[in-house]
């Protein structure tokens, strides 16, 4: 992980430790938004994964999205059969 990596997910791992047990367990995505973030950060680095945890915190709210969201390159398969529907999508 490069270290800005490591700067933003210094934050993430405060939250799963002290606000984590206190807000419940009502993500509406599968992996929950923190594994999301520690991940993505892990994956894409400090730029791109700090992106990807901004946008999908951003889609975490009552009207927005819900059900598996893996983190792009996580899963080749998911990965494969988004391209593709997006693909058909005019």
């Amino acid at each position: 992980m490069s270290p800005l990596a490591h700067a933003l997910a210094l934050p993430v791992r405060a939250y799963r430790l002290l606000a984590s047990p206190w807000v419940g367990h009502g993500c509406r995505f599968q992996p929950t938004c923190s594994a999301y973030a520690l991940e993505a950060l892990a994956r894409h680095g400090g730029l791109r994964g700090g992106w990807l945890t901004a946008r999908r915190i951003c889609r975490c709210h009552p009207w927005g999205g819900h059900g598996y969201d893996p983190v792009p390159g996580a899963d080749p398969d998911h990965d494969r059969a988004r391209a593709h529907q997006q693909k058909k999508t005019p």
